[in-house]
């Protein structure tokens, strides 16, 4: 199972509870670094939520079964200030 494939799996293991809140994730790209850049859908994108949602729920669900993965960042989300 490649990199994209193992990300996929984790993100699956979360994406019903952002699917029900109106949401969900898509992979953009894993840099060489093994980075993951996702792109949050829907709610997700727009939620104030978002931030936390990112940190406590998907990059700890990739960090997790991915441990090769050095950094979770979404493209489109902008950081709480």
């Amino acid at each position: 199972m490649d990199l994209t494939q193992q990300v996929e799996q984790a993100l699956d293991t979360i994406r019903p509870y952002l699917i029900a809140d109106g949401g969900d994730v898509a992979i953009e790209e894993i840099t060489a670094e093994n980075v993951v850049k996702l792109k949050l859908l829907g709610n997700c994108g727009s939620c104030k939520m978002s931030f936390m949602t990112m940190k406590a729920g998907i990059e700890q669900a990739i960090m997790k079964a991915v441990p090769q993965i050095t950094s979770v960042v979404a493209i489109n989300l902008a950081e709480p200030v």
